[in-house]
């Protein structure tokens, strides 16, 4: 999953070392700025004729770096003593940065130097070798205005929504993402972030001003909770809901937004691209199943960013980031790939609603049970029991039959039906195509809640 728990933080190195001089150099180096003296006194160089002092290679036979037998070495001379190491700060009461730090800092460092480069770029160009201090050829531009269909203005729509959270989980914290759904204060997330906790959670706003809240209640199956938010002493209109979007109508490539707090770094927000839809998703960390018909994206997402909201281009939630596909068998070093999977925010939202009207959530459920040990390279879920008077017996199906496709939606797995099924609110009603011997058909089953 995506929430990270806290880690210490890594030793870093600015990778600088000193040489000790090789055969042949100087025994003793008098600065930065001196040149070593190669030359031996009786030698050729040294009695050579000396070239006039204004000729453009006058300073050649002097130059060290000019002699292939000298020594290519800069000697840094190491300190009798190593200089006494900064004190740490204090702890401080909010969640440690850890790495993101590191990564800030070198991210920022890369980001001036370009921006740097780039505008002086302009500045050459354009000035045409003018003033560059005193011209006005960067004065005029509307930094602060951005036209309200680009993505400036969307973030900054969307941000006041989105909150960091963060809970006591055993001996340490669990960090990771919400979004605000309603005046009242209730947030929702992803069940992982908040699994295991105890006490009350923070939730951090991205004006970095906090406030506790509870949790309502979570279904692990389906990866959702649910949290309320103690609004005593927050000012009013504190409480942004977010704009509730249509996953149903999203398609590959629309553009989307992921909004969270990877590794830490509250607000923080990334770009890309719906890659996939209906994406069978199972995962089992903590001992329990979850299974779901995901949104796959490029936009980065890592730990951290899980519970946290993915908007559309109009600043509308269509889904829940909640896992990554990575290289990584160590969930502690995992990182993005470009393979990120929401929850779609159809299905959130029913099970959210559910948990706040009755304290739990209802499933959906079509009345089979599928034989995990099937496999065919051509795919499909082989229904090992079929349950007497539910759904599938009733939309025709039986024992032994191998579930293809659920509304045009391959299943390449056996636990791929019950991800996409999942995705359906009781009473929806979906066409299965299934495949009995060696003839195919198909079958309307209308699914129901499940009784737990």
């Amino acid at each position: 999953m995506l929430d990270a728990k806290r880690t210490e933080e890594p030793i870093v190195t600015d990778g600088s070392a000193w040489r000790q001089p090789g055969p042949g150099a100087p025994a003793s180096n008098t600065g930065w700025g001196a040149r070593p003296t190669w030359a031996a006194p009786n030698s050729p160089q040294a009695t050579a004729p000396q070239p006039a002092a204004n000729s453009w290679w006058s300073d050649a036979l002097a130059d060290p770096w000019r002699d292939p037998d000298a020594p290519v070495v800069v000697v840094k001379a190491p300190q009798d003593e190593a200089p006494e190491l900064e004190k740490p700060p204090p702890p401080s009461t909010g969640p440690r940065v850890g790495i993101g730090l590191v990564l800030v800092v070198s991210i920022v460092t890369a980001l001036l130097a370009g921006a740097l480069g780039g505008t002086l770029g302009y500045v050459f160009a354009v000035g045409g070798g003018g003033s560059v201090l005193g011209g006005n050829q960067l004065g005029n531009a509307p930094l602060n205005n951005r036209a309200p269909e680009s993505l400036a203005a969307l973030v900054k729509k969307v941000l006041p929504s989105v909150v960091t959270i963060s809970i006591r989980v055993g001996n340490g914290t669990s960090l990771g993402s919400g979004f605000v759904v309603s005046a009242d204060g209730h947030v929702i997330t992803n069940n992982h972030v908040v699994e295991g906790g105890t006490g009350t959670a923070t939730v951090r706003f991205s004006d970095a001003s906090v406030a506790p809240a509870s949790v309502v209640g979570t279904d692990p199956e389906s990866d959702i909770a649910v949290l309320k938010i103690d609004t005593n002493g927050l000012p009013d209109g504190k409480l942004v809901p977010v704009e509730f979007g249509n996953s149903d109508s999203v398609q590959v490539g629309d553009p989307v937004v992921a909004v969270g707090a990877p590794l830490g770094l509250t607000s923080t927000v990334t770009y890309g691209v719906v890659s996939y839809l209906d994406r069978p998703i199972r995962t089992s960390e903590g001992g329990t199943a979850r299974y779901y018909s995901a949104i796959q994206t490029d936009a980065a997402v890592n730990q951290g960013n899980s519970g946290g909201p993915l908007f559309d281009a109009a600043g509308r939630v269509i889904g829940i980031n909640s896992v990554i596909g990575t290289l990584s068998e160590d969930q502690a070093s995992a990182g993005n790939v470009g393979l990120a999977f929401a929850i779609p925010i159809n299905h959130a939202r029913r099970i959210a609603t559910d948990i706040i009207n009755t304290g739990k959530a209802r499933r959906t459920v079509m009345g089979v049970q599928v034989d995990n040990s099937y496999q065919n390279p051509a795919g499909g879920a082989r229904l090992a029991t079929v349950e007497a008077g539910g759904p599938a017996e009733a939309g025709g199906l039986k024992t032994g039959d191998v579930v293809l496709a659920v509304n045009g939606k391959p299943i390449e797995e056996s636990w791929d039906l019950t991800a996409l099924i999942r995705k359906y609110a009781p009473g929806d009603t979906v066409e299965v195509q299934y495949l009995r011997g060696t003839a195919r058909a198909k079958a309307s089953v209308t699914l129901v809640a499940d009784a737990k």
